[in-house]
Parts: C-alpha cells; sequence; structure tokens
C-alpha cells in the first residue's frame, strides 16, 4: 500500500507539536463515530508518529474507463498518528484529524 519514511524533516508543525506534546485531541472536537468511547475525551497517548506515502494509480485501458484513455490518481503524502485507546489498543489515524492536547 505504501512506504514508511523516518525522514521527519519536512514534518507539518501541527504534526510536530502533537510529536512533542505526546498527547493528541480531536481537531473536531469529538472523534469520528467508529472511535467513539475508545479514548480520553481531553488526553490521548500518541504511541508513535511516522510519515507514509499511499502509492497512486494509472489506468491506461479505455476499455475500463471510456474516453479517459489516461487515468491517473497521484500519489498522497500521510502523516499517521499511532493513538493509544483506553483498553491499550492501538489505532493509526490521520494526521489531519487531530491537534495537540496540553
Amino acid at each position: 500500500m505504501g512506504r514508511q519514511s523516518e525522514d521527519t524533516g519536512a514534518m507539518p508543525s501541527h504534526v510536530a507539536a502533537i510529536k512533542r506534546s505526546g498527547f493528541a485531541g480531536w481537531a473536531g472536537g469529538s472523534p469520528p463515530p467508529s472511535m467513539a468511547g475508545r479514548f480520553d475525551d481531553a488526553r490521548i497517548a500518541v504511541a508513535n508518529v511516522r510519515h507514509v506515502r499511499i502509492w497512486g494509480l494509472q489506468v491506461d485501458d479505455e476499455r475500463e474507463l471510456p474516453g479517459l484513455e489516461r487515468t491517473q490518481i497521484p500519489d498522497e503524502e500521510v502523516w499517521e498518528v499511532n493513538l493509544q485507546a483506553l483498553d491499550g489498543s492501538k489505532f493509526e489515524v490521520d494526521s489531519r484529524l487531530l491537534r495537540a492536547a496540553r
């Protein structure tokens, strides 16, 4: 699916703040419905931060996509934050859903 990179030189400032703090909170104020009740409401322990590249896709077959002989989905760079739930399990979450907690 992708590859992990250890280079954190280009780490976005909000991700660096999460890593420094060691705790995260939900950027929107509440967790996604699928994760409700799994984490502390105020501070969620951060187990790890990693940079992942998700490889894109190129389709060159007009039988699959008529009129679009060459369709391309670009690669995506994602910063994942590994959060520790109340029961000790860990979940990888896109950093854009989080903010640093105090």
